[in-house]
């Protein structure tokens, strides 16, 4: 028995982790077609015509409704001796690469926006340690290094304005890694040695200057906390909003000083750069394929009639192959196929 498929525009690339053969997990598959997730090589995934598709779309034609595991799982299952009996083509006519931009439903927030008006008159900005903890940030990198080595008092200013203490931290993220220098090798001890587990280096061996900002910013607020009463600046954790020892996160921070949410995410290009050896930057898309599918079922002519009556009787016009597309039957065969 023969079954001729042609589709179009199919979707040949997966955005969920784990498998579709797998019990769904209790909060569902993860999406990984997220700009952030796509930076990891492994979250793009192509994906081609499997056995578990095409007795994905043999069920689909019989009107199945569950899931391909489900309908194994099940004593009556329909192919459960049919199954091994099944091979298939997949001729590809043509294969492109396009953008798309996908819809993230999961409530992710942008981490470099934020909503609502600004209030500027927090206690972070108005209190009396706040020109000498967020001077820390006006600092040239010399400069604070002697801070972390020394203690030095910061003599300098920066405007007390959330805006600008988020502006402040995109340009130190811009500053280039730093040499192992004698400055540099003693300021790192200090903070290893007081902020231990903390990575302040590249995967270059090279310390980089953000890192040592967000640490300055806890080590100057211990170093104030015996002069000043300095709660307004912590949350419940200890911790500074938006800022760890290491990082900051313009989202989080701008989220305590605005009066709207943060900013949900509901799309993004689907887009995965990586470096080849040999070709240097290879900038992946989502594929869509256009072709035909011959599904071959090594059955006998009385079962491939009763076979081809039931896919009649289910009505189903079309289908996707895959992820999207469109796909519908334009030939069954029940004659025994020679190949």
């Amino acid at each position: 028995m023969k079954i001729g498929i042609e589709y179009e525009a199919s979707w040949r690339n997966s955005f969920l982790d784990g498998s579709n053969d797998e019990v769904l997990p209790k909060k569902g598959r993860k999406f990984i077609g997220s700009i952030t997730a796509l930076k990891k090589s492994e979250n793009y995934i192509f994906r081609d015509v499997t056995h578990s598709t095409v007795m994905g779309i043999l069920n689909r034609l019989i009107g199945e409704q569950r899931k391909l595991y489900q309908a194994q799982k099940d004593e009556n299952y329909y192919f459960k001796d049919i199954e091994p009996l099944v091979t298939f083509k997949d001729d590809v006519k043509v294969k492109n690469s396009e953008l798309v931009y996908l819809r993230n439903m999961s409530g992710n927030t942008d981490q470099n926006s934020y909503t609502g008006m600004i209030k500027t008159d927090d206690k972070m900005f108005t209190s009396d340690y706040s020109k000498e903890f967020w001077g820390v940030l006006a600092l040239d990198v010399d400069e604070l290094l002697e801070f972390i080595i020394y203690g030095k008092k910061i003599e300098k200013n920066i405007m007390l304005d959330p805006l600008v203490i988020s502006e402040r931290f995109a340009e130190l993220g811009k500053l280039k890694a730093l040499n192992n220098k004698n400055g540099v090798i003693r300021a790192l001890e200090v903070l290893e040695k007081r902020f231990e587990g903390t990575n302040y280096k590249n995967n270059k061996d090279k310390v980089v200057p953000l890192n040592f900002y967000c640490s300055a910013l806890y080590l100057q607020l211990e170093r104030l906390s015996s002069e000043y009463d300095l709660s307004s600046v912590m949350t419940k954790t200890g911790t500074i909003t938006g800022i760890s020892k290491r990082l900051f996160t313009k989202k989080d921070f701008m989220n305590r000083f605005t009066t709207g949410e943060k900013k949900k995410i509901f799309g993004n290009p689907y887009i995965a750069k990586s470096f080849k050896e040999g070709e240097g930057q290879v900038t992946s898309m989502l594929t869509k394929a256009s072709g035909t599918l011959e599904i071959f079922i090594d059955i006998s002519r009385d079962e491939a009639k009763t076979l081809k009556k039931d896919i009649e009787n289910a009505g189903v016009s079309s289908f996707h192959l895959g992820k999207k597309g469109l796909a519908y039957v334009t030939k069954i065969d029940t004659r025994e196929v020679k190949r």
